[in-house]
């Protein structure tokens, strides 16, 4: 498991090297056999009789954080969407994407969003989850603002990112919470101590923070406004992440996390109501979108709400048909957004009032988008997988009445929410349809003539479909192999369902189908008589504006604080990171009680060292009254080698000798720069800066020696320097310990302080190159 996680991660590196070659072959194809080997590996596990794995190495131990991945029915199923479908991807991506653009930027940043999806869904580490988790988000801004020259990708690549990133921080208190109140990082640990969470004073604010994480990233209302926004992405790149991948990843959270909530009906309640709600709100909106990919988008958003709702649901028939539609939505919805894909590659628009008739010149398209709409819009067809969890749906929506979760009256509207946002669901499937495939065909309103795609380019959404087919056909092979085994998962106890296409006329669940199919033909029919409502519901309202809102007055406040102390003075820029610093560092002293005031042990006081002190702050008090430049220079250079003097005083020769070096290179510096230097003139200054300036410089002083002594007399364990003296020669082949530290035993330390002086030398000499060439122009 760990190679397959690291391995998308491993060929990132070398895709940019690979894509140097595009001009004889398309980079995809090098890179193609990745997901593909990946997704074998994960589907030899598959079978009815599946076991756990699980497998560790350490990375961090003394925070107790390994990378520990563990492989169970839940984690299965995604491992296989993510590489399968990944596999797909690319495919498709290959004639997609044409050889001229940055191919290396756009495969290696598809790889790290897989290997990071592939790592939240595998860790058991909740620090690892989450490291991964951040990964998904920071490649996903990278995807969707992959054609960065347009301003709609960069607003929806910035939109998700800061949405995304806020539930990530939400979900990390959440964690952090997690692990202090059990004591461990390990999920499967965590879900033992159900009581032990459950009974924390914390526990409201963990469930607040895991659910936000969620819902940010699984587009859940109100925070779902990111999602049609990121539809500015590559087609391939909506295809992967926001219908099979990325969405799902709060989906998954929630099933993870849901054995902790099983007797915690407010968990269940907060799930079922946002789940409801972005199912009806994302249906009814999708209807009135369009765009193809914004059509997919909202009924992206509807089904993640309805999986979230029917995880909400909590019962044993409710996660298994979550997991079940899991399944089905990636196989429908990775097709219908290829298809979206081909029609914008192959008419020049994805404008659905521009669209029509196409079925006559993309019939292969047309009947690959026929069985990936019907099965979204749940038609009662025994061929269509999405038919089956749509009716489970509705079962688990009649069937909550005695759990004891929900009150009644919500135990009514349930029913009642998901029909209506299974008719709008219906209603969007027909438009998607027939809007593009049939009706007038409108030549002159199309960028190019309409012509069916590269037969490979139909490949992947064909295997999808046949995915919708297969699994409609025989779902419990798939029952039995692989969705049993995420419900048991999800549930923490045994989940044994029969799929079946027929229930009987007498079963309500058919009943609710059979209603949703006629209402939605009839809406459908006569659409253009009452999508008016549209204009008063939302009308003028926008969570968009909102946001919009939110962000412009982030960044006007964040200016105007900007601007208020960037104003180029040197002096006001000392003044505050000074006065920061005191604030800062006493406030912590006071707090941890670390002024620990000993002189017992302290070394006795000499008249030479009270001498060179004086001389020193002597020296210092005149540098700031000195009115002449070569003259408090001179000054300056006193304190410098006032400090020197007190170094050998301390048996400290090596120091010394530094702060000699220094100091020396420190004065010739300045006589350098004489002429810029500014006027010491005292005229101009007014009372409030002089006073400003004493105690700035007075408080950070006292700080520095209230630092040293309190140090010094603050030791929690005993102290290196001995295992230092008595390793110097032993160890480092050396007399002097000083130069041993430095070189030895803080090699590294020293080779990255070379390497940072080394990137400022380089710096320096770019910007006198750069001025220098400016010069000779």
């Amino acid at each position: 498991m760990v190679y397959a996680v690291f391995a998308p991660l491993i060929f990132a590196i070398l895709i940019p090297f690979l894509s140097r070659i595009k001009q004889r072959i398309h980079t995809g194809w090098l890179i193609l056999p990745v997901p593909l080997l990946i997704f074998i590996y994960f589907l030899q596990f598959v079978g009815a009789n599946f076991e756990t794995k699980m497998q560790s190495t350490t990375w961090i131990p003394t925070l107790n954080i390994s990378l520990d991945f563990y492989l169970d029915g839940l984690s299965l199923l995604f491992a296989l969407l993510i590489s399968g479908i990944g596999t797909l991807v690319v495919l498709y991506s290959i004639y997609y994407l044409n050889k001229e653009e940055q191919l290396g930027h756009f495969y290696t940043y598809l790889y790290i969003f897989m290997a990071s999806m592939l790592g939240v869904v595998l860790s058991d580490n909740v620090f690892v989850l989450y490291t991964f988790w951040e990964f998904t988000s920071l490649s996903s801004f990278l995807l969707i603002g992959y054609w960065h020259h347009r301003e709609k990708s960069r607003y929806g690549a910035l939109k998700s990112m800061l949405i995304t990133v806020l539930g990530g921080f939400s979900l990390l208190g959440g964690l952090i919470l997690l692990t202090i109140e059990t004591g461990t990082t390990s999920i499967r640990e965590m879900v033992a101590m159900t009581d032990v969470i459950i009974n924390s004073e914390y526990f409201i604010a963990i469930l607040i923070f895991l659910l936000l994480g969620a819902f940010t990233k699984s587009a859940q209302f109100p925070f779902h406004i990111w999602l049609p926004d990121a539809m500015e992405a590559p087609t391939p790149v909506s295809a992967y992440l926001h219908s099979a991948t990325m969405v799902k990843a709060g989906i998954y959270l929630m099933a993870r996390f849901s054995p902790i909530f099983n007797e915690v009906p407010l968990f269940f309640i907060l799930l079922s109501i946002f789940g409801l709600v972005t199912l009806a709100w994302a249906s009814y909106m999708a209807v009135r979108q369009t765009d193809l990919k914004g059509i997919l988008a909202f009924s992206t958003i509807s089904q993640l709400g309805m999986i979230m709702a029917m995880l909400g649901f909590g019962t044993t028939y409710g996660v298994f048909a979550a997991v079940f539609h899991i399944l089905n939505h990636a196989t429908f919805k990775g097709s219908l957004f290829m298809v979206a894909g081909i029609v914008d590659h192959e008419t020049g628009t994805r404008d659905i009032r521009r669209l029509g008739g196409l079925m006559t010149f993309m019939p292969i398209s047309a009947t690959l988008a026929v069985f990936g709409t019907f099965s979204m819009a749940g038609v009662p067809l025994p061929f269509l997988n999405g038919f089956y969890s749509k009716e489970m749906f509705f079962q688990s929506s009649l069937g909550l009445e005695g759990s004891g979760t929900f009150v009644e009256g919500l135990i009514t509207a349930i029913p009642i929410i998901a029909v209506v946002g299974s008719i709008f669901t219906f209603i969007y499937s027909m438009y998607l349809f027939f809007g593009t495939f049939r009706g007038g065909y409108k030549e002159d309103q199309l960028p190019t003539k309409p012509h069916e795609a590269p037969i490979m380019m139909l490949v992947p959404p064909a295997i999808l479909v046949l995915g919708v087919i297969v699994i409609g056909l025989f779902p419990n092979i798939f029952n039995n192999a692989l969705i049993t085994h995420s419900a048991d998962a999800i549930y923490g106890d045994t989940v044994t369902k029969d799929i079946k296409y027929w229930h009987g006329l007498d079963s309500r669940a058919f009943q609710m189908s059979l209603a949703v199919v006629v209402l939605g033909v009839v809406l459908y029919l006569t659409k253009d008589k009452w999508s008016k409502i549209y204009s008063v519901l939302p009308g003028s309202l926008s969570l968009n504006r909102v946001y919009d809102w939110i962000v412009e007055k982030i960044e006007s406040v964040s200016n105007k604080i900007t601007t208020s102390y960037m104003t180029g003075s040197l002096r006001l820029y000392m003044m505050l990171i000074l006065t920061a610093i005191i604030l800062m560092t006493a406030g912590t002293l006071l707090y941890s009680g670390g002024m620990n005031f000993n002189t017992v042990d302290l070394a006795p006081i000499t008249a030479q060292e009270v001498i060179v002190a004086i001389v020193m702050a002597i020296a210092a008090i005149g540098t700031t009254v000195a009115r002449n430049r070569i003259a408090a220079i001179l000054i300056l250079g006193v304190v410098g080698y006032g400090l020197a003097i007190l170094f050998v005083m301390y048996s400290a020769p090596d120091l010394a000798l530094t702060q000699l070096i220094v100091e020396t290179v420190t004065v010739v510096l300045f006589l350098l720069c004489f002429y810029h230097l500014p006027n010491l003139s005292s005229e101009g200054q007014s009372v409030a800066k002089t006073g400003s300036n004493i105690l700035v410089s007075i408080g950070y002083g006292l700080l520095m020696f209230v630092i040293g002594i309190s140090a010094y007399n603050s030791r929690f364990a005993e102290t290196i320097s001995s295992y230092f003296m008595e390793n110097t020669y032993e160890e480092g082949g050396g007399h002097n310990a000083v130069n041993v530290i430095l070189v030895d035993f803080r090699g590294i330390d020293t080779l990255f302080e070379v390497a940072v002086l080394f990137g400022a030398a380089l710096g320096i000499y770019a910007m006198i190159k750069l001025r220098s060439n400016k010069g000779a122009k």
